[in-house]
Formats: C-alpha cells, sequence, structure tokens
C-alpha cells in the first residue's frame, strides 16, 4: 500500500521546511533493533511520507523480519509544525496498541524527538513503554538515517532501532 505523494509545487507552505523527507524510502541494507529485554534482530523498513495539500505531512513506516519477510511493526501518522518556528510534532498511531505524540525541533534536514503523551488500548502487551525518542537525519550522501530510543517500565531510555534509508522515487 502506498501513500500518494503530490509534488512539492502543491505543499503547504506551512510545512515547506520538512520537504526534504517526501517520498517513499527502503532501507538500504537491513536496520538493527535490540533491547535489554529481547534477543537482537534486523529489519527491513519503507518510510513514505506525503501530503496532500494540508499543513502537515502524512507518514506510513512498515517495517519487516530482514530473514523471514514477516511484518513486524507498523506506524502511521501526521507531522505538524508550529507556525512560525521549529518545533515539530509526530503524531503517531501504532499497530502494538500505542499512541504517542512526540515533539521537538527541526533543525535544518534533522529532527529531534521525545514522547509527550502515550496512550495504548486496555490489553496491550506488558511491560509498558513509559518513553520514546526519536532522531532523523538526513546524511551528506542523501540517505536519511533514524535512531529510535524507548524506556520501558524498570528500563531507562535505551537505544532499540538504527536504521538508514535510501530515496526510491
Amino acid at each position: 500500500m502506498s501513500c500518494p505523494f503530490i509534488q512539492s509545487g502543491n505543499l503547504n507552505p506551512a510545512v515547506l521546511p520538512l520537504d526534504w523527507l517526501l517520498g517513499t524510502w527502503q532501507s538500504d541494507e537491513p536496520g538493527e533493533g535490540s533491547f535489554p529485554s529481547i534477543s537482537p534482530f534486523r529489519y527491513t523498513e519503507t518510510l513514505h511520507f506525503s501530503h496532500v495539500g494540508q499543513p502537515i505531512i502524512n507518514f506510513m513506516f512498515n517495517a519487516f523480519h530482514a530473514e523471514s519477510k514477516k511484518p513486524l511493526h507498523r506506524e502511521c501518522g501526521f507531522i505538524r509544525l508550529q507556525p512560525g518556528s521549529n518545533k515539530v510534532a509526530f503524531i503517531i498511531a501504532q499497530n502494538s496498541g500505542l499512541v504517542e505524540i512526540e515533539e521537538g525541533e527541526l533543525t535544518g534536514q534533522q529532527l529531534t524527538l521525545h514522547s509527550t503523551a502515550l496512550a495504548r488500548t486496555s490489553f496491550a502487551k506488558e511491560p509498558y513503554v513509559q518513553q520514546i525518542s526519536r532522531h532523523i537525519h538526513m546524511k551528506p550522501d542523501g540517505r536519511l538515517e533514524q535512531t529510535v530510543s524507548m524506556a520501558l517500565e524498570g528500563q531507562p531510555l535505551t537505544q532499540h532501532l538504527h536504521v538508514t534509508y535510501r530515496r526510491t522515487d
């Protein structure tokens, strides 16, 4: 499934500073996942960033096990910029039943975000996520890099995921 991609000529001026994200990105080699409570794993991921002319960017992230190709984690949501500032917010729904708001700053082609609100379904799997941080930036070679850290009940904020992507469209 892909999201519609409208050329940046139709991009709402409010999100012009995020135009470098637009399009489809594929992990150029498997990403690395780890956490103290799980075995390390490798995954591939596709990112879709699109817009429909509103002052938001739509996104969908789809991760798959690197060897078995089994679907893993999925996230979808919206990115908003506070007008007249570099403050940015990700509004995210995950297939695990977790919903989050991450807020932070946009500096050039770099996003640094930290969760400000987390909610989950009443039957979500324990241990519960307590905090998430995310760093996304454009590397000088044109690849996109993402690092995600999380804290669970009884576990401090620890790097969980690291992956780089190449633009495919």
